[in-house]
């Protein structure tokens, strides 16, 4: 395929966004998506949950039935292998579908990838799948990196995060990510997703499997996978087994001599799990690496095969891969992927590239709204357990008690904090979570008969995502106003209430808002959306400043998401993994979300599914987990204490030299605040952008740029932070408020200076020529801090134009970059 990502929530939700995708494709003006009744069943279930709000038809079945001169089809999705295992080769069906303009989707297995044609050589537009096989644990369903791939006149319509080759203004390489115009910050409803935190960790855990392994290693493990895999269908053939797929890659499905039920509890007593599907009466067995030649035996035993000789056997399997499906051209044939075998160079190129990231080892990341607090080692720590990690998401009930403990007591810790009757753990993300809440409101509606209630109420005020979430829940969108002071503004909600009570679903509110004011009003405005017949939503991005002494529920909320991500310490990833479990009142207890397979977490009236498993990416949720119980509600409201001293702490070092653009009526704010920079565009010529970069000269992560409102600058603490470490950032800010009183005074001049210049790299600063009006110490080495301990950014100024242009060839090999990353 022309243009990936690796960076989406998992394989269902990635088929989910392929049907959107061909949506949009045609305008919304096509109503029909096809899917294969070969899909896995989760893909299948997560493609109708996805489609029923926004007015997509879906139609399961074989593609041999595919009608393609349907008028209303805007495309399909299949898979391969197939949900039993079985190979196809799609290359005419893609033919035809794309010269009857319908976008054709596949679900693929990477690592099948490897050795049998994939879907890209048989001209698909979308490929999706999960990435978790290229070493990625179980973790009783995630979190794993999904990716997804298209052809590059799709680019820019496909979901998620998209890194692209740029350059600095100096002309060195640059990686950057690339179209954000499509995401829902920016582009708010109009955007291709709601997908804001996605699996960026996963998916660089991923791409140091394939490098360590390169294309040959990936090759000998698919081929030890399938070889595996013959000798089981071999000797599965030569007893009264009937093998249901005669092609196959790394899965088998028969129907046992006995019955499915009978083989698959000889199978537990040897320690062996297999998929039964009941209706079928078959058994589906997939290997991998950590499969041995003593599973497989054991297999073939409990289906009735006599002393099985695992060698002999071997030496009679026939390849199921039939020839024209096996691949021959090459992959991974950068330089990156084929040098780095040996765990001592992995090591050093893992550090090389963690060295050019700044992170919380290197000082404090003051991104507002992203809450980027310490996570605890501890609450690390059982990441690492086996009996964490090593448990598949459909094992029987009686194989997870803990994991079942585990998430119904966070899941009671959560109600407590919230307020709240019920909890759904499945939501993988923030986003994920408010579509799963709004999915809640918009069946509760539809139950009482008002599915006409479709409409969602939005402050200005409100987190950047809900327009994108509301839009994909199938909500029309009318935005409330807020006044100068910060505050929603009640008159213009109130008329809206009047103008819109008939079709009025619901209002989305961030509390405290993304202003970083807690609204007095909320309770008011709570009862006047209820009043008109409209549920309301709390976004709990910003939960880290109510635990302990308010919550969703306890200002007339009905329904909240909770980023444990941010509130509770789940590692943010440099993009996920997160967690965005949903907190609802007893009346819309029965509308959450439930699953296909595996434990049944939802309510009785379920809407359908958000996450491929039933709790979601439940591994980390360990994490939480630990930080909850080691704090207690003792510390975890002292955390909220601190997190909003620090951010006062903050705000009063800096009102000085800086307007604050909101506070409230004692001029105080809540856990962040904003300061407005956009007076210094008239007074030195200066952009927002300029003083964000500058702090990187001084060891600083900038805080969040031009949101909520353009020209500004988000700042957010968090309680982790010291307070030397709060006054080493105000110590920046000041310092640089005096640089840009220099360029205001005329000692420096605008559009060449210490801001529109920075930030400012080694190469920069050691070059031979400096033509500068300022010193390098000036440039480079601001404060004793710097000189003490100093971060050196990578690049200069990106030009993210050029990036959006080019994407990624236009300005040389990605093997350049490769070979700048080994220096």
């Amino acid at each position: 395929m022309d243009v990936s990502n690796v960076s989406l929530l998992d394989q269902a939700t990635a088929a989910g966004e392929a049907m959107y995708l061909a949506y949009q494709t045609h305008k919304h003006k096509k109503h029909t998506f096809f899917v294969d009744k070969g899909c896995f069943p989760s893909l299948i279930e997560m493609v109708r949950t996805r489609a029923l709000p926004i007015g997509v038809k879906i139609v399961v079945g074989s593609v041999n039935e595919l009608n393609l001169a349907d008028p209303d089809l805007c495309g399909i999705l299949v898979q391969t292998p197939d949900a039993t295992g079985a190979l196809h080769d799609y290359t005419e069906l893609f033919a035809k579908t794309r010269a009857a303009g319908v976008v054709s989707a596949c679900s693929a297995d990477l690592l099948a990838c490897t050795v049998i044609k994939p879907a890209g050589e048989m001209g698909a537009d979308c490929v999706v799948g999960s990435a978790q096989r290229f070493g990625i644990p179980l973790g009783y369903g995630g979190p794993h990196a999904a990716f997804f791939a298209v052809r590059d006149e799709h680019k820019r319509v496909m979901p998620g995060r998209l890194i692209g080759v740029s350059k600095d203004r100096y002309g060195k390489l640059a990686l950057r990510m690339a179209l954000q115009t499509r995401e829902q910050h920016i582009k708010r409803e109009k955007a291709t997703s709601n997908i804001c935190t996605a699996q960026a960790l996963l998916a660089n855990m991923t791409a140091f499997y394939a490098i360590y392994h390169g294309p040959q290693g990936l090759k000998e493990i698919a081929e030890e996978i399938h070889g595996k895999a013959k000798v089981l269908a071999t000797g599965l053939a030569a007893s009264k087994n009937t093998l249901v797929n005669q092609t196959f890659f790394d899965t088998v499905t028969f129907r046992p001599d006995g019955g499915a039920a009978e083989y698959a509890n000889r199978c537990v007593e040897k320690g062996i799990n297999v998929f039964v599907d009941e209706v079928a009466n078959t058994v589906s067995v997939s290997i991998d690496e950590a499969t041995t030649e003593g599973h497989i035996v054991a297999l073939l035993e409990a289906a009735g095969v006599q002393r099985p000789n695992y060698t002999e056997l071997a030496k009679i399997g026939k390849d199921a891969i039939p020839e024209p499906l096996r691949r021959s051209s090459g992959y991974l044939t950068a330089r990156v992927f084929n040098e780095l075998h040996s765990e001592h160079e992995m090591m050093r190129y893992i550090h090389r590239l963690a060295r050019k990231d700044y992170g919380l080892t290197h000082g404090m990341i003051p991104l507002g709204s992203c809450t980027m607090k310490l996570n605890p080692a501890a609450s690390m720590l059982p990441l690492s357990w086996a009996t964490v990690g090593n448990i598949h998401p459909m094992v029987p009930a009686n194989q997870a008690r803990g994991y079942e403990t585990m998430c119904l007591e966070l899941a009671e810790k959560l109600k407590d904090i919230t307020g709240f009757a019920a909890v759904s753990l499945q939501p993988n993300s923030g986003a994920n979570g408010e579509y799963a809440g709004l999915r809640c409101i918009s069946a509760y509606h539809e139950s009482r008969g008002d599915r006409h209630r479709n409409l969602c109420l939005i402050p200005q005020s409100a987190h950047g995502t809900n327009p994108a979430s509301a839009v994909l829940a199938g909500m029309e969108i009318v935005v409330v106003a807020c006044r100068k002071d910060g505050a929603i503004d009640l008159a213009d909600l109130e008329a809206k209430l009047k103008k819109h009570e008939k079709n009025l679903s619901c209002i989305m509110i961030t509390y405290p808002s993304t202003y970083g004011l807690y609204d007095k009003d909320i309770k008011q405005i709570s009862s006047m959306v209820h009043a008109a017949g409209g549920q309301v939503y709390i976004d709990g991005a910003n939960l880290n400043a109510h635990v302990g002494y308010t919550g969703p529920a306890f200002v007339g909320g009905d329904v909240c998401h909770i980023n444990m991500h941010k509130t509770f310490s789940i590692p943010h990833g440099g993009g996920g993994p997160g967690m965005g479990p949903i907190a609802v009142a007893e009346h819309l207890a029965p509308f959450l979300p439930n699953t296909v397979f595996g434990a049944k977490v939802g309510g009785s009236k379920s809407f359908g599914q958000v996450s491929q498993a039933a709790y979601g990416s439940a591994s980390i949720l360990t994490i939480s987990y630990m930080l909850m119980t080691m704090l207690g509600s003792t510390g975890l409201k002292s955390a909220t204490a601190n997190a909003v001293l620090n951010a006062n702490y903050l705000r009063k070092r800096l009102e000085n030299d800086y307007s604050i653009l909101y506070k409230d009526d004692k001029g105080y704010c809540g856990h962040e605040f904003i300061i407005d920079l956009r007076p210094f565009k008239k007074s030195a010529g200066l952009e927002a952008e300029d003083i964000a970069k500058r702090l990187m000269d001084y060891g600083f992560h900038a805080p969040t740029l031009a949101f909520p409102v353009v020209g500004t600058l988000m700042i957010e603490p968090t309680e982790s932070e010291s307070k030397k470490e709060l006054d080493r950032l105000a110590d920046a800010f000041i310092s640089i408020r005096k640089e840009i009183r220099a360029i205001e005074e005329g000692k420096q001049p605008q559009g060449n200076n210490l801001l529109t210049n920075s930030p400012h790299t080694a190469d920069v600063v050691t070059a031979e020529k400096w033509e500068m009006p300022y010193s390098r110490e000036e440039a480079a080495f601001p404060t004793e801090h710097t000189k003490a301990d100093k971060f050196w950014p990578t690049v200069s100024r990106v030009d993210g134009v050029f990036g959006d242009r080019n994407l990624i060839c236009s300005c040389g090999a990605i093997d350049d970059y490769v070979k700048a990353s080994h220096k």
